[in-house]
């Protein structure tokens, strides 16, 4: 299963009839999970492997999971190398490693001191090692918060999320900075929305 930018999974102990934007339901003898994704980017497949079929041509280019204990610095460290685009698109392509979405990699880079600009092969060992614990500390606190609703998601009990009242950057466009003072910036990377502090994150 895969969410897109606006699905949702809902955990139904007495499933009413679907709804227009209800796309699955799994149906179990203790409940049934149901997909609901307003914009139809979500998608759900099945294979008989993760290495057959369907699931390996949409899982074949994606990276690491960012807590898999193989991914250390040095692989990290290599596989950024590899790559000229910014740090901030690679984060958000997730052919190195995956989770690290919009909000996530803006936080992560400010964690790491990095800007969101700078081409990923020109980040040194140092610092490629200290983005990777960024994202995994990002991640973490993320999922303690149950995830960011800044319009209307939703975890699978029906729960808001409360990450965002704890961005650093994220959404505050203007905003004096915690760490230094200086002023959060948004800029638009390949039409996304990047937000960093210039005095706190250098190239």
């Amino acid at each position: 299963m895969h969410l897109g930018m606006s699905g949702s999974l809902q955990w139904l102990t007495h499933a009413a009839d679907p709804g227009v934007h209800d796309h699955f339901d799994l149906v179990t003898d203790r409940g049934t999970l149901r997909l609901h994704d307003p914009r139809r980017f979500g998608a759900v497949v099945w294979s008989s492997g993760i290495d057959r079929g369907v699931a390996r041509q949409r899982l074949a280019g994606l990276g690491a999971e960012p807590f898999d204990p193989a991914m250390d610095d040095s692989v990290f460290h290599a596989a950024l190398k590899l790559r000229r685009a910014p740090i901030k698109q690679v984060l958000l392509s997730g052919q190195v490693i995956v989770g690290a979405g919009n909000i996530y990699a803006c936080e992560a880079l400010y964690q790491a001191g990095i800007d969101p600009r700078v081409a990923a092969h020109r980040i040194s060992r140092a610092r490629a090692a200290r983005l990777l614990t960024a994202v995994r500390t990002t991640l973490a606190r993320a999922i303690r918060a149950g995830g960011t609703t800044l319009r209307d998601f939703q975890d699978a009990h029906g729960a808001h999320g409360a990450f965002q009242h704890e961005a650093q950057v994220y959404g505050r466009e203007g905003l004096s900075c915690e760490r230094c003072g200086g002023t959060v910036r948004r800029i638009v990377q390949a039409q996304r929305s990047t937000y960093f502090c210039r005095g706190c994150q250098s190239r």
